[in-house]
């Protein structure tokens, strides 16, 4: 499971970047969507590597982005109830721990709005024009995507 976050805007941008952007359901900056582990997904992700950060994520990072930034439909937090009156799992860590081993989808919550909302990095980022391996915040961070997540929480 790799978690996808818009770093930089698209103006001035070409057509197939934007187009990936809008297929990866990235529209604006600060936003992640969740997407698995497949050939296709990570072609669309090399495509637009210059403009996001991505990476593994963890089930302890999952739960915590779930718990804080989760909405569903009429942009109501996700709760443990709902996950509970909408499916087969009980609580969201549950969920979150499927979801990284890949053993369920974001889908399997109905209601569950793909795109996570989040917060600018506390203390930003080191630079929006370079790779993560040359200092800045683009491209893969393996990982290391977790810490950047957390201080987006």
């Amino acid at each position: 499971m790799y978690a996808v976050v818009q770093v930089r805007g698209v103006v001035n941008t070409r057509r197939d970047i934007k187009d990936t952007l809008k297929m990866l359901r990235l529209h604006h900056i600060n936003h992640c969507v969740l997407v698995a582990d497949t050939p296709e997904n990570l072609g669309m992700i090399r495509k637009v590597k210059d403009y996001v950060a991505y990476g593994e994520v963890d089930a302890a990072t999952l739960e915590t982005l779930l718990t804080t930034r989760g909405r569903v439909i009429g942009d109501d937090p996700l709760t443990d109830e709902y996950i509970k009156s909408n499916s087969t799992f009980s609580t969201i860590i549950e969920f979150a721990q499927a979801l990284a081993k890949g053993e369920s989808k974001l889908r399997d919550i109905p209601g569950l709005k793909p795109v996570l909302r989040l917060h600018p990095p506390r203390k930003g980022y080191k630079t929006t024009k370079r790779t993560f391996v040359q200092g800045g915040a683009l491209g893969y961070y393996g990982p290391e995507i977790n810490t950047l997540l957390y201080k987006m929480r």
